[in-house]
């Protein structure tokens, strides 16, 4: 679990404001202080709701989490790792793209026998 937990009101309000870009309704992409909040508080909602060390979870630039029960990873590359873009992300946390649909586009990379998060999300709903 991460050190201090998430403010489910902080979290929210965070994803809240990249929405209308998620949406389509904005052209613009957010600034990059409020995209990578919106990034790094919702992972850190995934570490809560599916805590663990078995795999983690790459959203470059701006976080990397550690989530799911099951064998701890301690040094070197993780054996299940899942990658994507803060777009897709976004869009997977919020449950506008499922899972499925974002492995099968090559949206996300997922390696290993853990690194399914299609029972962890969406892990905001709006």
């Amino acid at each position: 679990m991460p050190s201090k937990p998430v403010d489910p009101r902080e979290a929210r309000a965070a994803v809240e404001a990249v929405l209308p870009w998620l949406t389509g309704e904005g052209v613009d992409q957010p600034a990059r202080p409020v995209l990578a909040a919106a990034v790094r508080l919702s992972l850190r909602t995934l570490e809560q709701a599916a805590p663990g060390r078995s795999v983690e979870v790459r959203v470059p630039p701006f976080a990397a989490v550690q989530c799911v029960a099951g064998p701890r990873h301690t040094r070197g590359t993780p054996p299940n790792v899942v990658e994507t873009d803060p777009r897709t992300w976004l869009e997977l946390a919020v449950g506008r793209l499922g899972w499925d649909e974002a492995v099968a586009d090559g949206r996300v990379t997922a390696s290993g026998s853990r690194a399914d998060l299609s029972t962890a999300l969406p892990v905001l709903r709006f």
